[in-house]
């Protein structure tokens, strides 16, 4: 019996060359995942800081949310804890309550933290409402993503986190959510 050309048949079997250009499209997709990836860790991966960043934050005076100045120059000299936020990110949101914890827990051993908001004054000042906050907020504005440049975050991306030596030599660097267990292993330990 012969087969009816219109009838339909089974699938036939993939051709060599239909696997050889799904063989290729599958390399060019795998090579391309690998770039991005590449890519992506160097954009997103602290750089180092600039050799002028800590000297540039002491220089800094910036208000908290009532407009009270806060003079960075009062940092100098100890081991400070620098974290840059913003009341609508959501990874900033979610460490305040570390930050805090770690902030009583090293403050008697010369260890001050300081948080530098990117936003304005009145949602800073809206945000500390809801959310208890134990060290001192500055407000930088969206200027404060240029210091944060200053210090490897070629990203600009929040929350940024910083650690400085008493000797002004920065530490740590951290984009994204920072657990208490990496500053801890940064911080004075007596």
């Amino acid at each position: 019996m012969k087969a009816d050309p219109s009838t339909p048949s089974a699938t036939p079997s993939p051709t060599p060359l239909r696997r050889g250009r799904l063989s290729f499209w599958l390399a060019i997709a795998v090579a391309a995942a690998i770039a991005g990836a590449v890519v992506g860790h160097r954009v997103f991966s602290p750089q180092p800081a600039s050799d002028q960043a800590v000297e540039a934050l002491y220089r800094t005076e910036l208000p908290d949310a009532e407009g009270k100045p806060i003079r960075m120059e009062a940092l100098r000299g100890k081991t400070v804890v620098v974290n840059f936020w913003a009341p609508w990110c959501g990874p900033c949101v979610e460490e305040m309550p570390d930050l805090t914890a770690l902030h009583k827990e090293y403050q008697s051993r010369g260890v001050e933290f300081v948080g530098i908001g990117i936003d304005s004054a009145s949602n800073i000042r809206e945000f500390t409402q809801k959310v208890p906050v134990a060290y001192p907020l500055a407000v930088a504005g969206f200027a404060g993503t240029e210091l944060t440049r200053s210090f490897g975050n070629a990203a600009g991306g929040l929350p940024y986190t910083v650690v400085i030596d008493p000797d002004g030599v920065v530490r740590m660097r951290k984009m994204g959510r920072v657990m208490p267990d990496e500053l801890r292993a940064v911080l004075p330990k007596g």
